[in-house]
């Protein structure tokens, strides 16, 4: 995948470079660009198939750049580089046909994520394929800070999950975090989470990768008694029930 990337830090510039670079060798980094204007003649002359674009920029904006893209029939994805102040923004850019935006600061998970999922819609080969029904990619217009702790559930929920906690990481306050997910997701987080669990539950026992005694602790449960009462709240039966089902089936 050629990929070029617009931003006017260079201590910016050189660490999305290489997060792309770390990821894999199929990513290729054709251009760099200071500034709009600059991006704009090197997206011309070295014709990307991704560019990374910060949304501020001397001359030409990230908006601007699109816009410009777009009006010379560029073949290209954009992918949006924002500060979390500038979301609202960014939101207004997937109007604008961008396939994605980043909120600073970036992490590894965040552009492998990007990347895997262009790869896909690209129809390149990535070994690092992203498995179907991410959680991130069912709520693609969440607050990023929501979509962020998506990716933590789907990544971390056989392992102890506090909102609290992820609050604190995500450099917000618990309220704030309950206020977002409840908003975008449509429910609370401790719900979501237990419903989550439950599902993957299911998956493991109908696929044969767990029993119905050590399927309560591969999902998160330390109790298996108060995770067959969540599983019967949530799938209408009992583990023994769903299991018996399974095998008739």
């Amino acid at each position: 995948m050629r990929i070029l990337i617009a931003e006017d830090e260079p201590r910016a510039m050189r660490g999305l470079k290489n997060l792309i670079m770390s990821i894999s060798e199929d990513y290729q980094i054709v251009a760099e660009a200071m500034d709009g204007r600059q991006a704009l003649e090197l997206l011309q002359q070295t014709k990307p198939e991704v560019v990374f674009t910060d949304l501020k920029m001397p001359y030409m904006d990230g908006m601007a750049l699109i816009r410009a893209a777009h009006a010379l029939e560029c073949q290209t994805e954009f992918v949006l580089v924002t500060a979390y102040e500038e979301f609202e923004v960014a939101r207004e850019a997937i109007g604008l046909g961008v396939f994605d935006y980043l909120v600073k600061p970036i992490t590894v998970e965040d552009v492998a994520h990007v990347l895997e999922r262009l790869a896909a819609k690209l129809g390149g080969a990535s070994e690092h394929g992203v498995q179907e029904g991410s959680l991130r990619d069912q709520y693609p217009n969440a607050h990023p800070l929501v979509r962020k702790t998506l990716h933590i559930i789907e990544e971390s929920y056989a392992s102890k999950l506090n909102q609290k906690e992820l609050a604190q990481m995500l450099g917000i306050s618990q309220e704030y975090l309950c206020y977002l997910f409840n908003k975008d997701v449509g429910e609370p987080f401790a719900k979501f989470v237990k419903k989550y669990r439950i599902e993957k539950a299911k998956y493991l026992l109908s696929s044969g990768r767990a029993t119905k005694e050590e399927v309560a602790y591969q999902v998160g449960f330390s109790d298996a008694k108060y995770f067959g009462k969540v599983f019967r709240e949530v799938a209408e039966v009992s583990v023994s029930e769903y299991v018996r089902g399974i095998e008739h089936v």
